[in-house]
Parts: C-alpha cells; structure tokens; sequence
C-alpha cells in the first residue's frame, strides 16, 4: 500500500483514482497521521448487497396492486 501526504493527495486526485481503479490501495497521512484509505471496491459483492437491500426495502413496502395514480400524483405533496 502506498502512503501519500494530504497535500500531495489534494493536489494528485485523479492520479491517485487511476491507480487505485488498476488495483492499487492508498493511505493518505495528514501531519503523519493516517486519515483515510482509498482502495478499490468489489463490484460484484457491492451489487450483490444493493440488490439484497432493494428486495427487502420493495418486501417491507405495502403494496395494493393498484395503478389509478399519475405522474402528478408522484409529485405533488
């Protein structure tokens, strides 16, 4: 893992999110003090999870079958 300054993270950004979308993590240090870590993620696991919290949100919703509202309906309120 690579350790950045602050500073040199502010000034680098989209350098910095090219490498860490090839793979590579880094920690970013403010006065010598880790503050934050950029590293990749995992797609497939973050869908998988938005997928799971999707079906139980629509699951705990009451749902009446009905469809008589319209666009207006949506948006008035």
């Amino acid at each position: 893992m690579r350790t950045v300054t602050a500073s040199d993270a502010n000034r680098n950004f989209s350098g910095l999110l090219k490498d860490v979308a090839s793979g590579e993590s880094i920690l970013i240090v403010s006065r010598g003090t880790p503050v934050a870590k950029i590293c990749p993620i995992d797609t497939k696991i973050d869908r998988i999870a938005a997928k799971e919290s999707l079906l139980l949100r629509l699951s705990r919703q009451n749902s009446t079958g009905r469809r008589d509202w319209t666009r207006d309906d949506l948006y008035s309120g």
